[in-house]
């Protein structure tokens, strides 16, 4: 079981949504499985990054919601942003 580390960006990012009980649930399955080494499923689209975010990983939680997190060879998986495209990219 790997032990999930907010970075202070993604906190302020989730501050954003928590009136969203739809997103923060789906998010909530998500990381769930991340925390359990869980593969994650198709339906997620999860991805390696370039650019600014090269080596972290990215999935969609919900249409334009996603995660980015970066998954060391530790125990310990780095949850990097979460928002929307324009948010994490633009």
């Amino acid at each position: 079981m790997k032990q999930l580390q907010p970075t202070t960006q993604y906190r302020k990012d989730l501050k954003r949504y928590k009136n969203n009980p739809q997103k923060l649930a789906a998010l909530a399955e998500l990381l769930l499985m991340l925390k359990n080494e869980q593969p994650i499923p198709a339906r997620f689209s999860p991805h390696l990054l370039h650019g600014n975010y090269k080596g972290c990983m990215e999935c969609h939680i919900q249409g334009d919601f996603l995660l980015i997190w970066f998954d060391e060879t530790s125990d310990i998986i780095e949850l990097v942003r979460l928002g929307s495209h324009s948010e994490l990219f633009g």
